[in-house]
């Protein structure tokens, strides 16, 4: 099988011991992710052959950034080297009614200083079987968005089917902006995964005449949704994902997958969060594994939706879970019973 591409940012991850908040810490812990990261470590952990590309510095912290994807399995001999920093984000985990919180110090990272002309987009797909973003990516900066584009159109050009997370973050850029990117891209992508919130404000699909169930679109809203996706973009295939916030420690999850005409419901996971963050890139890597596996459309989001739920249960960015262990518990063994 050939290798799936994804292009982002990774960074250094800090944050303090516990639930501790910033004010309190004498001390951070240090790890590394970032969304495309994520993903690429996702399936690389499910047998999948993965590669990650993006700018790191030549010095040691860029290194351990490097050494963090090779440990699972990540290809990273398509990452270009230069520049002076690592991006890093600051996080404080949250619990109960306390929400968690986030700080960037990403500015003039290495990868958001790139130019777009320093990814040759031909020779990094030469030998992919997908290419994957988020968008995170194009929000790091002007060039990235270029880069972001130029790939997109590379790929169908070659034949490559391209997948993009929607994400949108608000502290990056403006909603004009994302929708007038975000709208761009969509021309040249095969494959969108989003929720539901961000598929209103950044795709303007109005599905506004349906019911909503504990917060969220009912079924027949969702179906809606995707089919005014299909008619505006065009899309293969599309999973929309739907998070009941009940506390910052206890949140439930579902989705929905449609695909050439297909449409699928997962069953709703509740979770008690260990760490919530790439929680939506296990999410997204499980539709990848599924389409790219050949799963059918209720396995997938099954999948997919059980890969989220775990990832609420591992500390850092990685969702550190084989394909064995997502599919016991897409297949009803949820116990959490000890394993003997």
């Amino acid at each position: 099988m050939k290798a799936t591409i994804t292009f982002g940012e990774i960074m250094l991850r800090l944050e303090p011991e516990g639930y501790n908040r910033f004010v309190q810490a004498d001390k951070f812990g240090a790890v590394y992710g970032g969304g495309e990261a994520n993903v690429a470590v996702s399936l690389a952990n499910y047998g999948l052959p993965a590669e990650f590309v993006t700018k790191l510095p030549a010095h040691e912290i860029g290194q351990c950034a490097v050494n963090a994807l090779r440990r699972y399995g990540v290809g990273t001999g398509k990452i270009l080297r230069g520049g002076d920093r690592i991006g890093i984000y600051f996080i404080e985990k949250g619990a109960s009614q306390r929400a968690s919180k986030v700080i960037y110090d990403r500015a003039h990272s290495a990868v958001a200083e790139a130019g777009a002309e320093e990814f040759d987009w031909e020779a990094i797909l030469a030998d992919a079987g997908w290419f994957h973003f988020s968008g995170i990516t194009p929000a790091v900066s002007g060039e990235l968005a270029k880069a972001c584009l130029d790939a997109a159109k590379t790929a169908r050009k070659m034949g490559v089917p391209v997948s993009c997370d929607l994400n949108y973050r608000s502290k990056m850029w403006s909603l004009d902006r994302a929708k007038a990117v975000m709208g761009g891209l969509m021309e040249y992508t095969d494959v969108l995964i989003a929720n539901e919130e961000h598929i209103k404000t950044i795709l303007d699909i109005d599905v506004s005449g349906y019911a909503v169930e504990d917060s969220n679109l009912c079924r027949e809203g969702l179906a809606a949704m995707a089919e005014k996706l299909r008619a505006k973009y065009g899309f293969r295939a599309a999973a929309i994902t739907q998070r009941r916030s009940l506390s910052a420690s206890d949140n439930r999850f579902k989705a929905a997958f449609w695909q050439e005409g297909e449409m699928a419901f997962s069953p709703q996971h509740t979770m008690h969060i260990v760490d919530r963050v790439g929680s939506g890139d296990a999410f997204t890597a499980g539709i990848l594994y599924g389409m790219q596996t050949g799963l059918s459309v209720q396995r997938t989001v099954d999948f997919a939706a059980a890969a989220c739920c775990l990832k609420h249960s591992v500390e850092g960015d990685f969702n550190l879970m084989s394909a064995e262990e997502v599919l016991a518990l897409a297949g009803g063994e949820g116990s959490g019973s000890v394993q003997r």
